[in-house]
């Protein structure tokens, strides 16, 4: 929360102390007018000057109006500062992690973070515009009530103030105890907006293979989880407004019975005791006040405690001193390793060099490290040994912008932008029209793409719903050659196309293409069948490596591979 406070709200300090100017004013005003009636019904109404009555009344009416429009004017500077503030921290909260490396998104996950950017944003919203509308007047209301009723008859303040200790000790054991409930929430919070991401995204697949029961009984049990903990917390946060109001009403009690015996022996005035039952209601509504302010800041401290470990977070992709060597490849990678638990490797001792215009063939089974391996080169994440040289400059060397600038991609569950194809395409890479275009013919997509004369311009769906899969893939494909890239990666994406247009498409990029240095990762032997080298992986593990007739000699694993696709080559 210091951070909030300190870095966040300080260039706000002078539009927050004009605020407070205001909210004193107001404030002060409001506690004016109990104190006046009171003087009027003691003073001035025994005397029947009406002139007098008359006089005080305006003066409590000129009170209660700046009262309110400085009240109201505070409140609209608080609000303003809040939102603006809860705007820079999302800024800087979505900017961290945009630059957070792969693994340290494992960490935190998806969700996590989504639920820091939402919920957690909005509590530390809430809590700014409640300290500067409800922290400043309820602590005024609540230390000038009692001031004022000191004034007016300390006997009956002295039992209020009595009240005052027990109030505190139960606002603080109850606001210790109820922090980390409410961070667990968070937590649990975390992992609901997972499963419903997890769930909304494969909306289809559940449908298909009949797992719509399943999938509801696991939302019914996190969902139970998420309420029952937020009772939770929210019971033990509730407990402190009927706590503090069954300390004030005793307090009334007593007030109202030292009150009457005090009129009756003549110690006291009617006026002060109608004076001092206001200031009770108003002492009443500041400590709720006060509870309510606890509430927002035990949530909102948890939510800034989460958004501040991310926040803190340090660069773990650092870009060290130069590490460059001649070379006559220029794509080379030397004996890298690789795991994510940092346990048992994903990948090891993984070698190969392309020159300029090769084409690489990867090829293996499900899981053997194929998708790894080219996060790897593009350094989404840091091998744990060896080596990536780009045109011989090691890839950890390589600012991450520049880097990827080399590289045009298409992952295997790749992502469709609710936006238009040229859009979709251009990601606001500065692409001229005619660039886009060549993509689109490239890629085998403009005969779709014209279909409709205005097909172009409108927007898809959110993941690319309302295309086929194998329109998809071209959409994908025209935007990883659009930017005409060193490097060309290829992470399974003519799965959905047919063998003709997969064959068509090899055949463009080797006629437009022929300085791209091409990785293709594929199941189908026809695929990478001429492609100048062929990695052939399983377990992590390079089981073979050279062309496709080399490799039918040397490699069982890759000849099974072919011999069982050969009706399909």
């Amino acid at each position: 929360m210091k951070q909030i406070f300190m870095v966040y709200l300080k260039p706000f300090y002078h539009r927050m102390l004009f605020g407070v100017f205001f909210k004193f004013t107001g404030s002060i005003m409001d506690l004016f007018l109990p104190y006046i009636l009171a003087y009027i019904i003691d003073n001035v109404i025994p005397q029947n000057n009406k002139m007098e009555i008359y006089y005080w009344g305006i003066v409590m009416l000129v009170c209660s109006i700046i009262g309110v429009a400085f009240n109201i004017i505070a409140n609209r500077m608080a609000a303003r500062v809040g939102s603006d503030a809860t705007e820079v921290i999302r800024h800087d909260l979505f900017t961290r992690v945009m630059y957070l490396s792969s693994h340290q998104m494992d960490r935190i996950t998806k969700p996590s973070v989504i639920s820091r950017l939402t919920t957690d944003t909005y509590n530390i919203h809430q809590m700014i515009i409640r300290i500067q509308r409800l922290g400043i007047r309820a602590p005024i209301m609540l230390i000038g009530g009692i001031i004022v009723t000191i004034t007016l008859d300390p006997v009956l303040a002295a039992v209020l103030i009595g009240m005052m200790p027990i109030m505190v000790i139960i606002i603080t054991l109850i606001s210790k105890k109820s922090i980390p409930l409410f961070g667990a929430l968070q937590q649990t919070i975390d992992r609901f907006v997972r499963l419903v991401r997890e769930d909304i995204s494969g909306i289809r697949v559940i449908k298909a293979l009949s797992k719509t029961d399943y999938e509801k009984a696991r939302f019914e049990a996190i969902n139970a989880e998420v309420v029952n903990r937020e009772r939770i917390a929210r019971t033990t946060i509730a407990v402190i407004q009927p706590a503090m109001n069954v300390c004030l009403n005793l307090g009334l009690v007593c007030v109202v019975l030292v009150g009457a015996y005090g009129v009756n022996q003549g110690t006291s005035e009617v006026g002060k005791i109608l004076a001092f039952m206001t200031y009770f209601a108003i002492i009443l509504q500041a400590v709720r006040s006060v509870s309510s302010i606890f509430e927002t800041w035990t949530k909102a401290t948890a939510s800034a405690d989460r958004i501040n470990r991310v926040l803190a977070l340090e660069a773990e992709l650092t870009i060290p001193a130069g590490d460059q060597k001649a070379s006559d490849y220029y794509l080379e990678v030397e004996n890298i390793t690789f795991s994510y638990n940092k346990k048992e490797p994903n990948l090891a001792n993984i070698s190969f060099a392309l020159k300029r215009g090769e084409t690489l063939g990867i090829i293996g089974e499900t899981g053997a490290g194929k998708s790894t391996l080219l996060k790897l080169l593009m350094r989404l994440y840091d091998v744990d040994d060896g080596a990536i040289y780009i045109d011989g400059r090691n890839v950890k060397s390589i600012p991450l912008g520049e880097l990827h600038q080399h590289f045009g991609v298409v992952f295997q569950n790749d992502i469709i932008f609710e936006a238009s194809i040229e859009e979709n395409i251009g990601l606001e890479r500065n692409l001229s029209k005619e660039e886009t275009e060549k993509a689109i013919l490239y890629a085998g997509a403009k005969e779709f793409v014209d279909e409709k004369a205005d097909r172009s311009g409108e927007a898809l769906t959110i993941k690319g719903a309302n295309l086929s899969g194998g329109q998809k893939q071209r959409i994908l494909i025209a935007r990883a050659l659009a930017a005409q890239p060193d490097i060309l990666i290829l992470d399974d994406s003519s799965s959905a196309l047919d063998y003709k247009t997969d064959a068509a498409f090899r055949k463009v990029i080797k006629e437009h293409f022929g300085e791209t240095t091409i990785i293709i990762v594929a199941q189908r032997v026809s695929s990478i069948l001429h492609a100048d080298h062929i990695l052939v992986l399983e377990n992590g593990a390079a089981i073979g490596y050279g062309k496709h007739a080399q490799l039918m000699a040397s490699c069982d694993a890759y000849r099974e591979i072919s011999d069982s696709q050969m009706g399909e080559v």
